[in-house]
């Protein structure tokens, strides 16, 4: 019986070890060809991850914000980049508002768009580039730049020019832009009239006295920077009216600027805004929204702060060495206080309006 066993239990045995062998040779490679699959798949999620295409924005904004925004893009760039691990690169386009503006609605494909006024950006959304309710997307109405209007001089003031009313005098020569092209010189006609109804005096009184300064007017420029080239580099005019801010960075680089703060001034208002249509178009959605919101953070608002502009962040606004840069205005003016962008515009800037009246008088 013996002898008979131990053959049986040889073949019984090789039968299962074939057995065995057969299904983990099988196993085997159903369990490659799973592993294989997900590792293919790890390594797509991973290489898309870690090799995301780059992104575009198209910065399209006024002249003097052209120092800040190049203090600021770099560092939203490398915030965006350690988070998102994705490049971001800029197309950045400076130059008048209305100017800038005109472009945009022509095809200038803009993805955001900081303008010296929200008519202007009204413009934009009015020709079905941007959602409307654009000022409530983002904090204090999308408003992300102040400034106020200053007034500058030659050194000594020989014209002896300390109001707005003196700039009405004979024999003074003013430097300003043209409201025509450029937000800035919206704002230095408003101030202006601003000065006149802030003082208790009516409109026919600050028609006259808006009519007497523009008479004294030898240059008009396309835009603030300009202005601000024609007055110092060039040594034209008698005054200057121009944002606070460009008066600041003239002194940070070393120019040597007589300016006054007038009492009586009207807040500068500078608003941000997405260009709905083309963001759209482009896919670029979620970074340009965060870089927007990036805009209204302190360290954002601490590169307009050095630039000149007054600050919207009220941590920045308040802190000591802001408050002693730009100390605050007895009158404050507003759009609002005037009746509003689209009253005003009517008023005085559309073609054959007031400020068109007062040039034709000048020919």
């Amino acid at each position: 019986m013996t002898l008979w066993q131990r053959p049986r239990l040889r073949i019984n045995s090789f039968k299962s070890f074939l057995s065995l062998f057969l299904v983990g040779t099988f196993l085997s490679v159903a369990l490659a060809a799973c592993g294989g699959g997900n590792q293919n798949n790890t390594n797509t999620d991973n290489s898309t991850a870690t090799k995301k295409q780059d992104v575009e924005i198209t910065l399209v904004s006024f002249a003097v914000t052209k120092i800040a925004h190049e203090a600021i893009i770099p560092k939203f760039v490398e915030k965006w980049k350690q988070e998102h691990g994705q490049n971001v690169n800029f197309k950045q386009s400076y130059g008048g508002s209305g100017s800038q503006t005109r472009a945009v609605i022509d095809g200038l494909q803009a993805d955001v768009v900081h303008l010296a006024l929200a008519l202007d950006t009204d413009k934009i959304a009015k020709a079905g580039l941007i959602q409307p309710g654009w000022e409530k997307e983002f904090p204090n109405n999308s408003i992300v730049s102040k400034s106020v209007a200053a007034l500058v001089t030659r050194e000594g003031n020989p014209k002896g020019i300390k109001t707005w009313a003196d700039l009405a005098n004979d024999g003074v020569k003013l430097i300003t832009a043209d409201p025509k092209t450029s937000g800035i010189a919206r704002w230095n006609f408003l101030a202006l009239w601003n000065s006149v109804i802030k003082t208790g005096g009516d409109e026919a009184k600050a028609t006259d006295f808006v009519t007497k300064v523009y008479r004294n007017v030898s240059i008009l420029t396309k835009d603030a920077r300009e202005a601000t080239d024609v007055f110092f580099k060039q040594g034209q005019g008698d005054a200057l009216i121009n944002y606070e801010n460009e008066i600041v960075l003239a002194q940070d680089k070393g120019l040597k600027v007589n300016y006054i703060i007038p009492d009586v001034n009207i807040s500068i208002d500078n608003p941000i805004a997405i260009v709905d249509k083309n963001v759209d178009k482009h896919r670029n959605r979620e970074v340009v929204e965060a870089f927007v919101k990036y805009l209204f953070t302190p360290e954002a608002q601490q590169e307009f702060a050095k630039v000149g502009f007054c600050g919207v962040d009220e941590t920045i606004a308040k802190s000591q060495e802001f408050v002693d840069k730009y100390p605050p205005v007895k009158t404050l003016g507003t759009v609002q206080d005037l009746g509003g962008w689209d009253a005003l515009q009517k008023k005085f800037f559309d073609d054959g309006a007031l400020f068109d009246q007062i040039q034709a008088k000048k020919r």
